[in-house]
């Protein structure tokens, strides 16, 4: 009897051991796929964690507490960026008796700044009757006919006669319904107008 046990034995290890090595190509394919599978989802939930802690981190830095930045800080920190990087001249607007002179910014065109000149006009000398259709036509009006020539860089100046400026303001007040109907489309891309 116990050599038919150890018959069995052996007759059940030899299968085994064939069954084993005629399925190992299948056994290592599922193990390396369980393997990735495993790794993709470590991976995910790493990902989903460190979104959490990045989503928790925006919304505490932009809390009514954090957002609360004194002067002195900003100077601070404009002083200690001087020296890192060239300073870039800042978009100003200048009056003189008989114009407006606007200095252009980083991404200032003519455009921007007859924008510019006809809010600083419209400042001193206020008309209610402008829309901001109207007051798209004067801005363009006023980049076609400015005696500046060539293309706008940062620091270039511009100036603005108040005459142009009156002239564009009273060609903008004639302009028919179908036209204003026209601006619309290109005044509600400039929100400020309104």
């Amino acid at each position: 009897m116990q050599d038919n046990i150890n018959i069995d034995e052996e007759i059940n290890q030899a299968t085994a051991k064939q069954w084993l090595q005629d399925n190992l190509r299948v056994i290592i394919s599922i193990l390396i796929v369980v393997a990735i599978a495993g790794g993709i989802y470590s991976y995910s939930k790493r990902s989903e964690q460190s979104m959490l802690t990045k989503e928790t981190a925006v919304e505490e830095s932009t809390s009514p507490e954090n957002l609360a930045v004194t002067t002195d800080q900003v100077a601070e920190t404009a002083t200690a960026k001087k020296g890192d990087v060239k300073e870039t001249p800042k978009a100003t607007s200048q009056e003189t008796e008989k114009s407006f002179v606007e200095t252009a910014g980083r991404g200032d065109g003519k455009t921007v700044l007859a924008r510019r000149a006809l809010a600083n006009y419209l400042e001193k000398n206020q008309d209610a009757t402008l829309s901001a259709e109207h007051k798209i036509y004067i801005e363009d009006y006023l980049r076609k006919k400015v005696s500046h020539s060539g293309s706008v860089h940062v620091g270039t100046s511009v100036e603005f006669s108040k005459d142009l400026i009156q002239e564009a303001i009273g060609r903008a007040k004639i302009l028919n319904e179908k036209q204003l109907q026209n601006l619309h489309k290109y005044a509600v891309r400039v929100p400020s107008l309104s």
